[in-house]
């Protein structure tokens, strides 16, 4: 029991860290994305989406996947390590080279705008730097020690956002955030080294390599599918359209992203350790599936149903009316997130069992749905935004098709029943739903933006509070009681 407790309390003290990490990175990334979004043109914001989605395929090459397999592994030992190392700096050079060389070739499939050329020759260039941290990243987050990423996170993001900004209101358009990505990574990478006693060691070993290769292809493999479920979407919306339209839907897709993938890298970074520490014991690893789940149904469903009713108050708050377009878009995007993030846990729960090579099953329905869907609502397209929110309709519908995979899946490989699974989720989609009626009644009278904000914030927190307290939620209980609140 008594390392159960530390166990426990080491969880706790990441998942608070990553909180942390998560808060400021968004609120300074927040910062930096409201004064860009106010001083560059969607077409600006198009060229940089038609970039950042080769980076997005290129970067899972980078890794492929060995960061995860090491977390998998228990006792991982330096020549382990150094070889993920060399291995990730040697595949991000390979990957700038091809890249670079082939931007033009990039260019033509958008629309063959040149400023992506040397927009994207820069831009590539993250590959090789953030490739130089993974390791000490990875090192950190297995000793549950989050704090020093938190603050590496966040110097990189206050460093990035000057840039950023600086550049913006200069006149320099795309090449702010350009340059804004380079900088966040460059002193990303620099306090890790600096605050990580860890060197590596000037060895490579092959044997090493394709000892991970079993945790790590199935993580690649599945990253890559859940890489191409993600930014599919862009590169097919910037061929079909116009680079505006694809701002429009760069914004919707950026802030979205915000709420849906802070809260997936939370949840992954803090309990994948754990569930990989306990994996060896049945009993004891379905209690901490139950908790974990019970847990993101607790957070996931009210943020982002709330974040789907604030769309319009929010966006007026930030940008006045210039991004109107992107608003349907972000609510389509903030509930398709909700089965994104039960689906990424989902695969914690495989990749913790050694079972990573299901997730390339899981990931290939989805896409295959995703594919599908696309398939259906093509023609769509070329009707502009209006389009596209046809597009994002069949992208939901496909994206619960694909949540129903993972469940099915998680509960074939840990045994715990499907009932128990829904019944996780079930309290906490009901009460999110009942604490969305004030919101919807806020919204008919005619708030200033930021008034309505809050009200509607205020109102939906106080209800879902409210109701769980009343019910005796044992998840809310033990969330106040690790934030200090109702503590005798």
């Amino acid at each position: 029991m008594a390392g159960e407790r530390n166990l426990k309390g080491a969880v706790a003290g990441t998942l608070k860290w990553n909180v942390i990490d998560r808060v400021a990175t968004q609120l300074l990334y927040a910062v930096t994305g409201v004064v860009l979004a106010n001083m560059l043109t969607k077409e600006e914001f198009g060229l940089v989406e038609a970039v950042m989605v080769f980076q997005a395929f290129a970067q899972l090459f980078v890794d492929s996947g060995f960061a995860s397999a090491l977390i998998q592994r228990k006792s991982p030992t330096d020549l382990d390590y150094s070889t993920v190392l060399w291995f990730n700096l040697g595949m991000a050079t390979v990957l700038y080279a091809v890249l670079a060389a082939g931007a033009p070739l990039i260019a033509d499939i958008f629309q063959g705008d040149p400023r992506i050329v040397p927009l994207g020759r820069v831009m590539f260039l993250s590959f090789i730097i953030n490739a130089a941290g993974i390791v000490q990243t990875n090192q950190f987050m297995k000793r549950m020690d989050v704090k020093p990423v938190t603050m590496a996170n966040s110097a990189g993001l206050f460093a990035g956002a000057v840039v950023g900004i600086y550049l913006a209101v200069t006149g320099h358009g795309a090449w702010s955030i350009v340059w804004q990505t380079l900088t966040l990574g460059a002193v990303r990478t620099a306090i890790l080294w600096y605050v990580s006693t860890w060197r590596p060691m000037m060895r490579f070993s092959w044997s090493v390599l394709r000892g991970f290769f079993a945790v790590g292809s199935g993580v690649m493999a599945t990253s890559l599918l859940n890489t191409l479920f993600q930014n599919i979407s862009s590169l097919i919306i910037g061929n079909r359209s116009t680079l505006g339209v694809l701002g429009y839907y760069a914004q919707a897709n950026k802030w979205s992203k915000m709420g849906v993938m802070s809260l997936s890298q939370t949840l992954t970074s803090s309990f994948l350790p754990l569930l990989s520490e306990v994996q060896d014991d049945t009993e004891r690893y379905r209690r901490v599936c139950a908790k974990t789940h019970r847990f993101t149904g607790y957070v996931t469903l009210p943020a982002l149903i709330l974040l789907t009713l604030m769309a319009t108050p929010i966006f007026h708050t930030l940008f006045g009316t210039k991004w109107d377009a992107s608003i349907p878009m972000f609510e389509l995007l903030c509930l398709r997130g909700i089965f994104l993030v039960l689906s990424l846990l989902y695969g914690n729960y495989l990749i913790s069992l050694g079972r990573s090579k299901l997730l390339v099953v899981s990931e290939a329905v989805r896409d295959g749905a995703a594919l599908v869907a696309i398939g259906l609502t093509f023609g769509a397209l070329s009707d502009g935004t209006h389009g596209i929110i046809i597009f994002l309709w069949g992208q939901l519908v496909a994206g619960i098709l694909s949540w129903g995979v993972s469940l099915w899946l998680t509960v074939r490989e840990t045994g715990r029943p499907l009932g128990a699974w829904l019944l996780d989720l079930l309290p906490y989609a009901a009460i999110s739903c009942v604490s969305a009626l004030p919101c919807l009644w806020i919204a008919g009278l005619g708030l200033h933006p930021l008034a309505e904000c809050m009200a509607m914030a205020t109102a939906f927190g106080g209800v879902y509070i409210i109701i769980n307290f009343l019910l005796r939620s044992k998840v809310q209980k033990e969330v106040l009681g690790e934030m200090g609140i109702g503590k005798s």
